[in-house]
């Protein structure tokens, strides 16, 4: 009897013997601390997120704006302009409010400057509206705040009837209502496919531009003075206001 409550003692020792020094081993863990070191990045370069094939849509105020499809979006969220960038092109739906399409756009490359609600569409910019009218340029802005579009740059527009070239133009965002600063010629669309253009525009530099194939960028020919194209920084940059006499307006509102 003696023996068994002398194994009893010493197994309640042993385990109380375990009990502290499992007390001890997990203090001295809680005790233990973790550094965390915070490295200092440059927000204009390293992005805040990085996606690839990316296929989203746009909403503002609760309502489905449009879809864009991308290879690849970067999001700078902690720049000093914060800013989204697609370098490697982009395709994107506008929709009307009852979501339907309003236009479609291809460009080689896009900025969307976040605070501003502007858009910067650069390289083969290519626009459709719902008349099946087609806008050829080089760059194009689009501020969302004041829902117009607008471009210093030389523009194709192509209507069923007819085609249009100048430099600049200004529009509504459904590209439906525009101005075209500085018009450098009208042709017929039979005429034009045929490479015969009869000239109608306001400067004579016109008349040495050589045919080109409708779609394309013509080769580089005198022009008429153009504004400096907007730096990326000044996302607030709108396209001056001087205007040849009588310049091309074009309504086609349906």
């Amino acid at each position: 009897m003696t023996s068994f409550i002398k194994r009893i003692t010493n197994g309640m020792n042993r385990l109380t013997f375990l009990m502290v020094g499992a007390s001890v081993l997990v203090v001295a863990c809680s005790e233990e601390k973790t550094e965390v070191v915070h490295r200092e990045v440059d927000g204009n370069i390293v992005p805040t997120m990085l996606t690839h094939d990316v296929v989203t849509l746009i909403s503002d105020s609760g309502i489905t704006r449009y879809r864009i499809t991308t290879p690849v979006w970067y999001v700078y969220d902690e720049a000093d302009v914060p800013n989204w960038k697609f370098p490697d092109g982009m395709f994107m739906e506008k929709f009307a409010p009852d979501f339907s399409t309003d236009a479609t756009i291809v460009c080689d490359s896009a900025v969307y400057f976040k605070n501003d609600g502007l858009w910067r569409l650069d390289g083969n910019v290519n626009i459709l509206n719902t008349a099946g009218e087609k806008f050829l340029t080089q760059q194009v802005f689009w501020n969302q705040k004041e829902k117009t579009v607008y471009s210093d740059s030389f523009i194709h527009i192509e209507k069923s009837d007819r085609t249009i070239e100048g430099y600049g133009f200004e529009s509504n965002e459904r590209m439906t209502i525009y101005t075209v600063n500085n018009p450098s010629g009208i042709f017929p669309t039979s005429t034009f496919k045929n490479n015969k253009k009869d000239s109608v525009g306001a400067d004579s530099a016109v008349a040495t531009r050589q045919p080109h194939t409708p779609g394309k960028m013509p080769p580089p020919v005198a022009k008429p003075p153009q504004q400096p194209v907007p730096a990326p920084r000044n996302p607030a940059h709108k396209p001056g206001k001087k205007m040849m006499p009588l310049p091309l307006t074009e309504n086609v509102q349906k």
